[in-house]
């Protein structure tokens, strides 16, 4: 148990540089309380003190913001960075050296007796306020975007944003890191596209009408489309 507990250290200094001191981090990471009031009432779980373990996981969700299941299985080197939000349901499995950020959930979509919760597989990371939903499969390495809703299975080292979920990376390389800044935008591409091809046309059309002497008063959308442009880092500085 108490090498279980010193890993369990090594990965908060690992994976959160904020992290200064053996004593901080026993008393001030709620991810690193909850992960070990977990265990016990996990262990409580296995043994079918059922009533038992939902209160040792009702006061865990008290004392540290983070509710676990007693049910959930959770791998070694799991990391709850911050922890506030955090919600994991009883059919969950999580795999080794896993990492989530605030907000994130594991959640179910069904109310029958079964698999419902996601599986993370090795190396995982749920970005801040994500949502995985059902019992669906996440690859290893995979990162699920900040804000993301994932209501399907997602491949080995994928990197998924959006609601809903959208691949919009796929590597077979697993990375822990997940640069939330650097995460392209699937809806902003979509219109960066829509608007781009409005302006070609509207290109093709001036010159027809120019080659027939049509005299078009200018139109208040051209504006309209240079603003939406450069809101979506078209025609600026981050184009």
């Amino acid at each position: 148990m108490c090498k279980r507990m010193m890993e369990d250290i090594r990965t908060v200094f690992a994976k959160d540089p904020a992290a200064r001191s053996l004593f901080e981090v026993i008393t001030c990471y709620p991810g690193l309380q909850a992960l070990w009031l977990h265990r016990i009432a996990n262990f409580l779980w296995r043994k079918h003190l059922r009533l038992l373990a939902r209160m040792v996981s009702n006061c865990n969700r008290f004392l540290t913001g983070v509710e676990i299941h007693p049910g959930a299985r959770i791998g070694r080197r799991f990391f709850i960075d911050h922890g506030a939000g955090v919600v994991i349901g009883e059919t969950t499995e999580i795999g080794d050296d896993v990492l989530l950020y605030q907000g994130a959930v594991l959640g179910g979509t069904s109310i029958k007796k079964e698999k419902r919760h996601p599986t993370l597989e090795d190396n995982v990371v749920v970005g801040a306020g994500a949502v995985v939903l059902g019992a669906i499969n996440i690859g290893e390495g995979a990162r699920i975007g900040a804000g993301s809703v994932v209501v399907k299975p997602v491949p080995l080292g994928a990197t998924v944003v959006g609601i809903p979920g959208r691949i919009i990376d796929e590597h077979r390389k697993p990375i822990m890191d997940l640069e939330h800044g650097r995460l392209p935008d699937p809806v902003a591409e979509a219109i960066r596209f829509v608007v781009g091809e409005q302006v070609r046309l509207g290109q093709r059309l001036e010159k027809l009408e120019n080659r027939s002497g049509i005299v078009v008063p200018k139109e208040e959308l051209e504006d309209k489309i240079k603003e939406t442009m450069q809101d979506f880092g078209q025609g600026g500085d981050n184009g």
